[in-house]
């Protein structure tokens, strides 16, 4: 019935149910297992158009040993893919311990249900299985004005949020180096588009500026991110999967810097033309107290993945931004579902 089985470990988030959906589109031949403990930031409605037939959630925890055994064994996956992580920097801030909890140890668990199952397998099924761990650019720290972060960057993490991360690729690292384990690791740049939890940047200031609420912008708001659409992002991890060499690192970028101030100034020129009768938005924007230890410029070099793998990003930022913005103010349903624990308050300013 199924040619493929994958283990998806946070399907139910942004970039898990966007993986998810392309990939059950694009191969009719595949069933996906989503383990997801369905936290706040998991909303079912991203994952109700797809085909039901090919799609099982396993609702739990990636540090519950034993859950993931029976899945391992009960389902035979070919591939795991493990995007299940806090991933909130201003969370990370107030609750430190949350984010080792699931981001370390439960990527460690995993490694270990992982590689017991692998090593059990036979010689054809083993040599094909792959374990995709779905890092940040966060991990290499900050930049100054000038460079990119590229594969054999240094790790230098400023928040708990990217500490955590950096653990987690010191580990996977480590099962391969160690135990042979078939182990890719992607490290992305700031991620846009559909289903994105309220609380990160340009979907807060969307739904802010739409209810003509002020749109928080932290310090001089000059900070600066590489900017990825989420469908470029899936097909980039669909490459690595088919074709990445185990042990391999690959980075992924928009190949798209812009300051936060931007972003905002953007979404409010569209929202203008949108809404012309509440124009200008830019009005609502308010400079308030910046997050604690905010790195101050990110950029991704993508020619590894670009070269040896032959991706590159396809979406315009502009429209792509503008389709995300015109998304936002059509999904009224998804967005309540979404909001039920956060309504756009200030997060990250209580440290342990």
């Amino acid at each position: 019935m199924y040619q493929t089985t994958w283990l998806v470990t946070g399907g139910s988030g942004f970039i898990g149910s966007h993986f998810i959906r392309n990939n059950l589109a694009d191969n009719p031949g595949l069933r996906i297992i989503n383990l997801d403990a369905q936290t706040y930031a998991a909303c079912p409605l991203s994952l109700i158009d797809i085909d039901q037939q090919r799609y099982q959630l396993a609702s739990g925890s990636i540090n519950d040993a034993d859950l993931v055994n029976r899945l391992l064994l009960e389902y035979k996956p070919s591939a795991i893919i493990h995007f299940a992580a806090e991933s909130h920097v201003d969370r990370s801030i107030e609750a430190p311990d949350i984010f080792l909890q699931t981001n370390v140890n439960g990527t460690l668990n995993l490694l270990q249900r992982a590689c017991s199952y692998w090593q059990g397998l036979n010689i054809d099924a083993k040599h094909a299985f792959r374990f995709l761990h779905i890092s940040t650019d966060e991990v290499y720290g900050s930049l100054g004005p000038e460079g990119a972060f590229c594969e054999d960057s240094p790790y230098q993490p400023n928040s708990p949020y990217a500490a955590s991360k950096a653990a987690a690729d010191h580990l996977v690292r480590a099962w391969h180096h160690t135990y042979s384990m078939p182990v890719l690791t992607t490290n992305c740049s700031n991620n846009y588009g559909s289903h994105q939890y309220p609380e990160k940047l340009i979907p807060l200031v969307i739904l802010k500026a739409v209810a003509g609420e002020a749109l928080p912008v932290y310090g001089d708001g000059l900070q600066v991110r590489d900017w990825l659409h989420v469908s470029d992002h899936v097909a980039a991890l669909q490459r690595v999967l088919q074709a990445g060499r185990p042990g391999r690192v690959y980075n992924i970028g928009g190949n798209n810097e812009q300051t936060n101030l931007t972003i905002v100034n953007t979404i409010c020129a569209q929202l203008d033309q949108l809404r012309p009768e509440h124009a200008p938005h830019h009005r609502l924007i308010e400079f308030v107290t910046d997050r604690p230890g905010h790195d101050r410029r990110y950029a991704v070099n993508a020619q590894r993945i670009e070269t040896e793998l032959d991706w590159q990003p396809q979406v315009n930022f502009r429209l792509g931004l503008r389709e995300t913005v015109n998304w936002y103010m059509q999904n009224n349903e998804w967005i309540t579902a979404a909001r039920k624990a956060y309504q756009g308050q200030r997060l990250g300013l209580v440290a342990v």
